[in-house]
């Protein structure tokens, strides 16, 4: 007790928020190291982090009055929702629901409405809660873990099977439901205009109102701003401009009496159909998983383990009940859509779980009519477990289904329907194929080639008027920067055959193939310099160089031949000359 009231009044000067956020990131890091050993999800030891925390008398660190500690512990939640609603705008693409929609509608309306219909019956036969609180709680246990589904089918190296684009199609559906539960909350509770029917449709008519305000905004306002800011090729200035957008909205969206998140799932859509959506997602990454960090731990801060201790028997069984439930309904909704058994189980283990928007449901619903303390924690407890379980059913789903093949003899042939789940030309699915970073007069040579060999290209460029005509020519291109990781992972770096760096600026080739290598160690890698000094340089990176002087050289060499007749050397000799200058 001593070193922490130690601690805690040494740091009597500094703020609790800033406090708590240190303490959080410092044990969120040793966490990360010890899972990183243990190849779990990282995201699983942010919950487990914050339950140490919390339980471990380390708020004490922090110091100051309890009920302030919660405010902190609360406005930490509110940013990392926040950011969480803003990438889920980003990442909502219109033309991805346009391949899927099929997939989205059937099968994620089926999802959603079956699961919430047996879970609103269970509690309304076994509980006494209110009817909005009911119609809540139903549709907030429907909802998956997108976060933490996805990062394990990236982990497994499956991000563009059947399984995850089905759970993919089916988290979309997901997504609008969230978006329309997080506009029709208020009149729900009885906070809106008249009547609860009245409230709802007017709080849906200002959500349409304000979304399309928003597309409207972002047509004439923000991306104009967005091609001025491109053009100035800052990248400080260009994450200041996504940052202000995210928080002006969402801000405007508070202001409209809807919510931050709504403001900024707006603003997310806002970029989301626009060239600049991949340079967006990789500068705002490293902000999505930070917040997504502090979000989780801000969930394991609320769970009281004394409490778990004394209710573990009906945590175990409510968590086991909802793996289940939502897994077996999850499996048969891709059984009818013809995965094969293997993949279908896969997809019922990702969509298994609570998730990270079923706790941001609860949680703005509990402003208005707060719950119980236990019913509290039997939720967030739930969520977390299940949350934590399904990276390993996922990666057991695989055996389990070769197990049943074998002792029931199941069919394992069944194929995805083409015009469901067939593979769109997207970036994200390309494979063998030639990233080209730059699209000057080499480049451009260089994807003509490859494209009249039938080899697949992608462009990644910084001018935004040559990424819109790209894109309006049909090129799969990314208006990213080569040296960000974020934007070689968007490019599919560990897909792709060969990398080529068509610019001579030897800095940024020199800090972006390291990155290749780390994604990539076997890929083919291309550079330019113009110097001598610089050739040495790129050449200690194991890399193929093309020296501008040196080619310069030769081919002017071969050019001066049919002026003096004389100058007879063969082209090695050529070659010779220009490499001792």
């Amino acid at each position: 007790m001593f070193i922490p009231s130690f601690l805690a009044a040494g740091s009597a000067d500094v703020s609790p928020l800033f406090a708590l956020l240190s303490l959080v990131l410092i044990f969120a890091v040793l966490m990360s190291l010890l899972l990183a050993k243990l190849k779990q999800n990282f995201l699983i030891g942010y919950l487990l982090c914050g339950v140490i925390i919390a339980n471990a008398g380390l708020l004490a660190l922090v110091g100051g009055p309890e009920a302030e500690t919660d405010a902190v512990i609360s406005h930490l939640a509110e940013l990392g929702i926040i950011l969480l609603m803003f990438t889920l705008g980003i990442e909502f693409s219109l033309g991805e629901l346009k391949h899927l929609w099929r997939v989205s509608l059937l099968g994620g309306g089926s999802q959603v409405g079956i699961a919430a219909i047996i879970t609103g019956l269970t509690l309304w036969l076994t509980t006494s809660f209110p009817g909005a609180d009911l119609v809540v709680l139903a549709v907030a246990i429907t909802l998956s873990s997108t976060a933490v589904s996805m990062k394990s089918f990236q982990d497994m190296g499956q991000s563009n099977n059947p399984s995850a684009r089905t759970s993919l199609a089916i988290a979309l559906f997901q997504d609008i439901v969230v978006i329309l539960f997080l506009l029709i909350l208020p009149a729900l509770y009885g906070k809106g205009e008249g009547s609860i029917s009245v409230g709802i449709l007017l709080a849906l008519g200002r959500g349409i109102l304000f979304l399309g305000g928003a597309l409207l905004i972002g047509k004439f306002g923000v991306t104009p701003i967005l091609h001025a800011v491109a053009r100035t090729r800052s990248r400080e200035l260009f994450t200041l401009a996504v940052v202000a957008l995210c928080s002006g909205i969402a801000v405007l969206g508070a202001v409209l009496k809807l919510s931050p998140a709504l403001g900024a799932f707006a603003a997310g859509v806002v970029v989301s159909e626009s060239i600049y959506r991949h340079r967006i997602m990789a500068d705002i990454m490293p902000f999505r998983d930070l917040f997504l960090a502090i979000f989780f731990v801000s969930i394991g801060l609320q769970i009281n383990v004394w409490v778990v201790a004394q209710d573990w028997v009906r945590i175990l069984g409510c968590s086991a009940v909802i793996l289940l439930v939502k897994g077996l309904i999850a499996f048969k909704i891709a059984r009818l859509f013809r995965l094969p058994l293997r993949p279908a189980l896969l997809t019922g283990a990702a969509l298994s779980s609570s998730g990270e928007f079923s706790l941001v449901l609860i949680a703005k619903a509990n402003s208005y009519h707060p719950l119980a303390a236990s019913t509290q924690q039997l939720l967030l407890s739930c969520s977390a477990f299940t949350m934590a379980v399904v990276p390993l059913l996922m990666r057991g789903s695989n055996g389990f289904g070769k197990f049943l093949e074998s002792r029931f003899n199941l069919d394992s042939h069944r194929l995805p329907r083409p015009e469901n789940l067939g593979p769109s030309q997207t970036i994200k699915e390309l494979t063998d194929h030639a990233v080209i970073c730059g699209y000057g007069p080499v480049g451009r040579a260089l994807n003509e080639a490859l494209k009249q060999s039938g080899i697949e290209t992608l462009i990644l460029e910084l001018n935004s008027d040559t990424v819109r005509q790209l894109k309006a020519e049909g090129q799969p291109v990314l208006f990213a920067d080569a040296t960000h990781p974020e934007a070689l992972e968007l490019a599919g770096i560990k897909r792709a055959r060969l990398v080529a760096f068509t610019f001579p600026a030897v800095e940024l080739t020199k800090a972006a193939v390291p990155l290749v290598r780390e994604h990539n160690p076997s890929v083919a890698i291309f550079g330019r310099g113009k110097f001598a000094s610089e050739i040495a340089e790129l050449r200690q990176l194991d890399i193929t160089v093309f020296h501008d002087e040196r080619e310069s050289s030769i081919a002017m060499i071969h050019a001066i031949k049919s002026v003096y007749q004389r100058v007879d050397l063969s082209a090695d000799e050529i070659r010779q000359i220009a490499s001792r200058s």
